[in-house]
């Protein structure tokens, strides 16, 4: 593996107004003045966390994927982040990783949110999925899923960065400064967490805070409350160095996980 720099962007988001929030990304996103691997944004980064399905739904091959495409192919790296997507009736809260070239790796959110009402609005995923970029080998989850960790449980050492992009509201801000230390530590891998601020459609305020946290516990970047496009770099050896000096990982549980795979 090679240094790997992400770029994060803790965004304002406007309420189901796709034009906009696209607008206000690429606006926000010419402020980055170095080469990035990776442009990550939040969860739903084109229309806040809505459930308004039949108003905000696009296809795979719809305006924010395109946006996604000329966004990686404008900075030369790949960018990610979740969107409502809809196929044959089904509507899913899909991370996309997408290439400048074109190509693009899904993850539909396992976990539905039903305090919100997303398990009503939505089909969850049922399969995991790992994306590489120069060597690290990359989990993505969405917001709801840092609760499980079963579901992201590191096991054979399949994944270098576990992450997370999110609407996590900032009255349960606590439990995202718990959570993701707490995946870092246990399995070992480098765990970044990418929220939105502001309010949203429903006056539910987002504190952000954002961040990046090494597998020793480490703090690499972390910011509140404000919008915030930033920029870091992770670097293989701490990886390395931690799985070596503390071989937790060999002694943990081996199991299999079952998943439904009905609709």
């Amino acid at each position: 593996m090679d240094a790997l720099k992400i770029t994060t962007f803790q965004a304002y988001l406007f309420w189901e107004n796709i034009d906009k929030n696209l607008s206000n990304l690429s606006l926000r996103l010419s402020a980055i003045r170095e080469k990035t691997d990776l442009i990550i944004l939040p969860e739903m980064f084109n229309t806040g966390f809505t459930m308004d399905v039949q108003k905000c739904a696009e296809k795979s091959d719809g305006r924010t994927m395109h946006w996604m495409l000329e966004t990686a192919q404008q900075y030369d790296c790949v960018v990610a982040g979740s969107l409502i997507i809809e196929e044959e009736g089904k509507y899913y809260n899909r991370f996309v990783w997408m290439t400048k070239e074109g190509d693009y790796v899904k993850y539909d959110k396992r976990h539905l949110f039903g305090m919100a009402g997303e398990d009503r609005a939505f089909t969850p995923g049922n399969q995991r999925v790992i994306v590489e970029l120069n060597g690290w080998k990359i989990c993505p989850m969405i917001c709801y899923d840092l609760r499980f960790p079963v579901w992201s449980r590191n096991l054979n050492s399949a994944y270098d960065i576990l992450l997370y992009v999110a609407n996590w509201p900032d009255k349960r801000s606590a439990h995202w400064r718990s959570l993701i230390p707490a995946r870092a530590i246990e399995n070992q891998a480098f765990v970044i967490g990418v929220n939105r601020v502001g309010h949203d459609g429903n006056e539910i305020y987002y504190s952000g805070g954002s961040m990046c946290i090494s597998p020793m516990g480490d703090v690499v970047y972390y910011k509140p409350e404000y919008e915030d496009l930033y920029t870091f770099t992770i670097y293989p050896k701490d990886i390395e160095d931690t799985r070596k000096g503390l071989p937790f990982l060999k002694d943990m549980d081996d199991f299999t996980l079952q998943v439904d795979r009905k609709p």
